[in-house]
């Protein structure tokens, strides 16, 4: 029988959620300290170490092949650490329970007569430093960016689509003056194309100078390597292959600063603060029905209004935005700060950053689906723009300012204010203003529709 779900993760939205939980679930970071252990294996064997015979190239292999971890490993890691396993007693301890878990994978092999050197000289939170980091780093570059590209382009389509469509912008909830629906798409464009530069630029630290970051145990077994060096070829180790990458700390504790992490994870929440400025804007374009929703056979807006087209995908990416930016701004605030030299109270945090990147994706596919079911109203925004020719008293005062009329401003200001404006009345009071021929005709011209700067262009100006 299924365990039910604790989580909306794990239950409702779990169908949306498989890549993530390839690159960052429990089995995934068991996976990357695998990863960190055979890596450190092998670079020991490459430092010629007195009784350390070098590795063959099948034995090489052998430990790369390691952090395919089937269910039967993944359970016999939960075994050694909670219940024991035929002579070896519980230990406690996830690191520890890794490195047996290692031992009895490779007892029957040619290694069997080395494994003395897993784990040597380190600490667990050298393992558990290198693993987070590739952990930060795969859900990122393989999950989460790949996610934000994709909208970030549905974004620009969406704005290149209405850069001509016509949208009586509004300040302080008031008509202010024309826009387009287009260019306003593309300021949301803009703000997260800047971010996604930040965020592809992103490295992620770790740690691995041992129980306190001096390499004391290294050096007192082996006083002559260059274990800093050694920590370097590690990181690069780790790097091969990968966009985002890792960096080592240059000093640490026994944890790694984690800076880098609150780097990470304010430019997150940056975006999201974006993808929530969008939503909520596209809320009220839906709510004032200048946005329509296409519509689905047999879906049910309302349990009792039959007529209901919610903007649910917009409420829902909302929602989970702010789920994930609560948990984001956690880690931001918890994780560089340790007692001394180490606590614990970042443990069950820090296994929490893929429940942070989980509602971060669920919010990402909620918004795609929303921008794909919406469409602009033309016909309904020309409308309400035609409603209110006092749109055009910025251009008129301008123009009047530009050929010198006097007190340009505060005659359009007396005029508009607190009163309602028809292009009539508009019309007849620039007909009773004293101006020369070419002023008169440049008043006579503007049009709502028309009176719109560069808001096309802007909109569909191309990226370098």
């Amino acid at each position: 029988m299924k365990i039910p779900a604790l989580c909306p993760l794990d239950g409702r939205y779990s169908g949306r959620l498989g890549a993530l939980r390839s690159v960052m679930s429990e089995a995934a970071f068991a996976a990357c300290r695998v990863r960190v252990e055979c890596t450190w294996f092998k670079l020991l064997a490459d430092l010629k170490l007195p009784r350390f015979t070098p590795l063959s190239a099948q034995e090489s292999r052998l430990l790369a092949c390691a952090s395919t971890l089937t269910e039967q490993d993944l359970d016999l890691i939960r075994a050694l650490e909670f219940d024991g396993y035929q002579q070896i007693p519980p230990t406690k301890h996830d690191v520890k329970a890794l490195e047996y878990f290692l031992r009895l994978k490779f007892k029957n092999t040619s290694l069997k007569d080395r494994l003395d050197w897993l784990h040597f000289a380190l600490t667990s939170e050298d393992v558990n430093s290198a693993a987070y980091a590739l952990l930060l780093a795969d859900g990122l570059e393989k999950v989460l960016l790949p996610a934000l590209e994709k909208l970030h382009k549905e974004l620009v389509k969406l704005a290149r689509k209405e850069a001509r469509s016509v949208l009586l912008a509004r300040t302080h909830g008031q008509p202010a003056v024309p826009t387009t629906f287009g260019k306003e798409m593309r300021v949301f464009c803009e703000r997260l194309n800047r971010q996604l530069k930040f965020l592809k630029q992103q490295k992620i630290s770790f740690k691995f100078g041992g129980a306190v970051g001096n390499f004391n145990a290294h050096y007192a077994a082996f006083p002559r390597v260059n274990w800093p060096r050694a920590a370097q070829k590690m990181a690069a180790e780790l790097n091969r292959g990968r966009k985002i990458k890792l960096f080592l700390s240059p000093v640490s504790t026994q944890v790694d600063p984690r800076d880098s992490y609150a780097e990470l994870f304010d430019n997150l929440r940056r975006i999201h603060i974006i993808l929530l400025d969008l939503c909520r804007d596209l809320w009220h374009y839906i709510s004032a029905g200048l946005v329509r929703q296409k519509t689905a056979a047999g879906e049910v807006g309302s349990s009792t209004m039959p007529q209901k087209v919610n903007p649910i995908d917009f409420e829902n990416a909302e929602g989970n935005l702010q789920l994930a930016d609560a948990l984001l701004d956690l880690f931001s605030r918890k994780l560089p700060v340790s007692r001394l030299q180490r606590d614990l109270s970042d443990s069950t945090v820090l296994r929490n950053m893929p429940v942070a990147f989980g509602y971060a994706l669920t919010a990402y596919q909620s918004l795609e689906k929303g921008l794909a079911k919406i469409a602009f109203d033309r016909p309904a925004a020309r409308a309400e723009l035609q409603q209110h020719p006092e749109v055009l008293a910025e251009a008129i005062q301008t123009i009047l300012r530009a050929a010198g009329y006097p007190r340009a401003y505060e005659t359009l200001r007396d005029f508009t204010r607190g009163r309602e404006i028809t292009a009539a009345l508009l019309n007849e009071f620039i007909s009773g203003l004293s101006l020369d021929g070419p002023t008169r005709a440049k008043l006579a011209a503007l049009r709502p529709e028309t009176y719109l700067g560069r808001a096309r262009e802007l909109a569909e100006e191309k990226y370098d």
